[in-house]
């Protein structure tokens, strides 16, 4: 494995940190030309004759440390707590030793997905929390990275569509934490755990297979780790924003620049390596259809904002809140009875106006206009005119 990792490009170094070991040892390794035994001569310790107990137990239901300390101590263990924590750390460690190592995908093989959280922003009036969705081919360390406010089953989903449309297709396998959009109940047995039903019937519909990070592996999903802590650092601090759309459009100019730069890791720009990714195809099947459901309030002058653009709905509206779903390239707003639909379009700062929605809006508010002047004019009798007019000659 020394060698190996010293072939794709690693440090000694880091090969030092990745694996435990001293530098010295590394360079020994290296420069031998046969596999040399390498032990540490430990004293017998109290704890030995239940080690592959512990060993056995967090393999197959990786408990924790206290509850294998109460189980060994059943079993007649008299030694202390620390000894049996610090063993566990030690087994969790050399499992994720091998992670890294395995989870070095091949083209098309694997990406990873993950949300950041990035505070607040405003948003149709509403302070709302802001997150960031990110995806990051395994292979060739291409980015994708959308903020959002809607974190619902339904829009992860649309994200990940987003995704798949940028990079121009989709891998085999995607790597996911523990998202509650994603898995309900986690169980070690990844075949038992109880997936979210929406999800798993976009995955299927996409033939993708889900796969899910496992405690105390923090390196499977390292990739999309750093790339969280890396738009963080390199992108979203020190600029600053008008709106949502404002930080999606910034965001893709910065993805156009990362993903043209020589990756640290590959040595490669990820934007070339990505030709060999040899993608599942979006184009082999029709787009998902994701219904996007949210709430808006519909403007005074008979607007409704939606992606950083504003569709027109009948006058009469106006004021009123509505429900507004996005379809593939359709939103439908709903109102009481009525439903209103548009052409879903791209960009931001457009207006989509339909002249019918306005009909009748002009004469009714020149009839209350004349309604109001009327009530300012006070009505007389014409004696009070004589009377001004008889006052007025003497």
């Amino acid at each position: 494995m020394i060698k190996e990792l010293k072939e794709n490009g690693m440090s000694i170094s880091k090969i030092s940190r990745e694996l435990g070991i001293s530098r010295p040892t590394v360079r020994k390794y290296l420069k031998s030309e046969k596999v040399l035994s390498y032990r540490k001569h430990k004293k017998p310790s109290i704890l030995d004759p239940y080690k592959p107990y512990i060993k056995e137990r967090i393999e197959k239901s990786d408990i924790s440390a206290i509850r294998i300390f109460d189980e060994i101590k059943e079993k007649g263990y008299k030694g202390k707590y620390t000894i049996v924590k610090d063993y566990c750390r030690e087994i969790r460690k050399q499992r994720s030793i091998q992670a890294v190592y395995r989870f070095e995908t091949g083209p098309g093989e694997q990406a990873q997905v993950d949300f950041g959280y990035f505070g607040y922003i405003e948003e149709d009036g509403k302070t709302k929390r802001l997150f960031a969705f990110s995806m990051i081919l395994g292979y060739s360390r291409k980015r994708y990275v959308e903020f959002t406010t809607n974190i619902s089953t339904a829009n992860v989903i649309k994200l990940h569509i987003n995704a798949f449309q940028y990079f121009g297709g989709y891998t085999d396998t995607i790597l996911y934490d523990n998202m509650k959009q994603i898995v309900i109940d986690r169980k070690i047995n990844v075949s038992e755990s109880t997936f979210n039903k929406d999800f798993l019937d976009f995955a299927e519909y996409y033939g993708i297979v889900i796969r899910l990070s496992k405690p105390y592996r923090p390196q499977t999903k390292g990739k999309i780790e750093n790339t969280i802590k890396y738009v963080r650092n390199n992108f979203f601090k020190g600029r600053t924003f008008t709106s949502i759309s404002d930080i999606n459009n910034q965001c893709m100019e910065w993805l156009d620049t990362v993903n043209s730069k020589i990756h640290s890791t590959t040595g490669e720009i990820p934007n070339d390596r990505a030709k060999r990714e040899n993608l599942n195809s979006i184009t082999n099947v029709p787009e998902y259809r994701v219904k996007l459901n949210e709430m808006r309030k519909v403007s005074r002058d008979c607007y409704v904002s939606y992606k950083g653009n504003r569709y027109s709905v009948p006058w009469k509206y106006a004021g009123r809140e509505v429900k507004v779903t996005e379809m593939g390239s359709k939103i439908k707003i709903y109102i009481d009875d009525e439903e209103i639909d548009h052409e879903l379009i791209s960009g931001t700062g457009k207006i989509v106006r339909v002249k019918e929605h306005f009909a009748g809006l002009l004469k009714c508010i020149r009839d209350e206009n004349n309604i109001k002047y009327e009530q300012l004019v006070e009505k007389r009798d014409l004696k009070i005119y004589d009377e001004v007019s008889n006052n007025e000659h003497i």
